[in-house]
């Protein structure tokens, strides 16, 4: 693909793990994902910690989009009752990533095989910003901001923002 479409842009993260377990000192993945965003030189300017509750996890992404055009979720993604971070932002999605889920499924089966499977990872649109949902474990963390989110950062945003009409 040409990437000369793609502009410079402005990219401010924000960064919500879901856990009823999590602190800020216990927080691994979410720290890494700061770190790793900090080391491609894009500003963390929202951070928080929300419990597996829908009404919660949306309004920690109500907040973040005020201030961040790039936000990672982390965890909540599985299967388990309690899990519900897809619940909650899919239904928001203006339009869907796909192909985000679709790989980093592809990528995960590299590493637990047929596991990958119950990760529901999705990626999409919401006010021309990205939004991720990402698993919560520290492979999983470091597989989709290596191999996927870090690298598509300025090409997700230069389209995003053309992505929808009269917003």
């Amino acid at each position: 693909m040409d990437p000369s479409h793609i502009t410079k842009v402005t990219i401010n993260a924000g960064v919500i793990t879901v856990s009823t377990t999590r602190d800020k000192d216990t927080d691994t993945s979410g720290k890494i994902i700061c770190d790793l965003f900090k080391l491609h030189n894009i500003n963390v300017n929202y951070y928080e910690i929300v419990p597996d509750i829908e009404e919660e996890i949306i309004k920690s992404l109500n907040k973040a989009l005020e201030s961040s055009n790039y936000i990672v979720f982390n965890g909540g993604t599985g299967i388990t009752p309690d899990d519900c971070t897809i619940e909650a932002i899919e239904p928001l999605l203006q339009k869907k990533i796909d192909g985000f889920g679709e790989y980093f499924r592809l990528k995960s089966f590299d590493d637990v095989g047929t596991r990958a499977i119950l990760s529901r990872a999705i990626a999409g649109i919401i006010e021309k910003k990205a939004v991720f949902c990402i698993p919560g474990s520290n492979a999983a963390v470091k597989l989709a901001m290596e191999k996927i989110i870090l690298k598509e950062a300025s090409h997700i945003i230069t389209h995003a923002g053309k992505s929808l009409k009269n917003k």
